[in-house]
């Protein structure tokens, strides 16, 4: 973010008490990050990161995870933290978060998974794990079985699109004989609640992002996506939510030998569109007590 721009959006926040933790959400490539470290630059704080593909330490590129270079100008926390293959979800992030909440600068988290957020300022109901055994036999299953298993309950309150989403709640009521539905009706306080926040979310003008995903992506090819990739190849397990991320099938199915530069291009590009898509619908419906940040400005 250029700085006249970041003086502007700083300009256009409410008022930042000190010591209040600051939360930032929004859609991929709307410039969260930027906004963070400005805040962090303006204000002080640690910037946490809240987004689900950024916390592997495979991906720093093709996850537009902060440079180098960016945090080296203020402290991060929870990036490239987590190993390729580690089971991660927002049970773990939550328990991570917590103690930073109280650490010794003020806390900015920022990022694009809206669970994470919702764990944080709505609570989180204290699900037990899922055996394998069980993760396994809903790994085999399509995404249409798996959502024909659920309660209308929980359907209501998924995400129907999201297979992770829709698994996980198969998972758990498979597992503990109880639908998710009930599990989240028991949910404790919020560690955060959002009164005890400056709550800040991007509401961004839709062609605007749009070109702005397109670009970002020939920005990470040329900074080193397909080499990150790459280094990857052997490891590379689909099943793996760490390998979901966008770009990493694309860019795969390109070293394979089954997709052009070109194609891999036009394909995570289209990914991504439809990810921030669901990202902006999910923000608008569920964050309207969170102030909006309006881009561009």
């Amino acid at each position: 973010m250029a700085s006249d721009t970041a003086a502007r959006l700083l300009g256009a926040l409410p008022p930042i008490p000190a010591d209040m933790p600051v939360l930032i959400a929004g859609p991929t490539a709307s410039g969260k990050s930027a906004l963070a470290l400005a805040i962090a630059e303006r204000h002080g704080g640690v910037i946490i990161n809240a987004d689900a593909s950024q916390v592997y330490d495979c991906w720093r590129v093709i996850t537009a995870r902060p440079s180098a270079q960016e945090e080296a100008q203020a402290p991060h926390q929870l990036y490239g933290h987590v190993p390729f293959d580690a089971p991660y979800s927002a049970g773990h992030w939550l328990r991570e978060v917590l103690p930073l909440l109280t650490g010794p600068q003020r806390p900015i988290i920022t990022g694009g998974t809206g669970l994470y957020f919702k764990a944080l300022t709505e609570g989180m109901a204290e699900i037990p794990a899922t055996p394998p055994e069980i993760r396994t036999e809903a790994d085999a299953m399509t995404h249409e079985a798996l959502l024909a298993g659920l309660d209308a309950a929980t359907v209501s309150g998924l995400d129907q699109q999201n297979r992770a989403r829709v698994q996980r709640a198969w998972e758990v009521q498979r597992a503990t004989g109880r639908p998710l539905s009930q599990w989240q009706a028991e949910t404790p306080p919020p560690a955060l609640p959002l009164s005890d926040a400056v709550p800040l979310v991007f509401d961004v003008n839709k062609d605007w992002l749009l070109e702005r995903i397109t670009r970002r992506f020939d920005q990470m090819l040329q900074q080193g996506a397909l080499d990150e990739v790459a280094a990857m190849r052997d490891r590379y397990d689909p099943a793996l939510p760490s390998c979901k991320a966008i770009g990493v099938p694309e860019l795969m199915a390109h070293l394979d030998g089954t997709l052009t530069l070109d194609q891999a291009r036009e394909r995570a590009d289209i990914a991504t569109r439809q990810f921030a898509k669901r990202q902006r619908t999910w923000f608008r419906a569920r964050m309207q007590g969170w102030h909006p940040v309006k881009m561009p400005l």
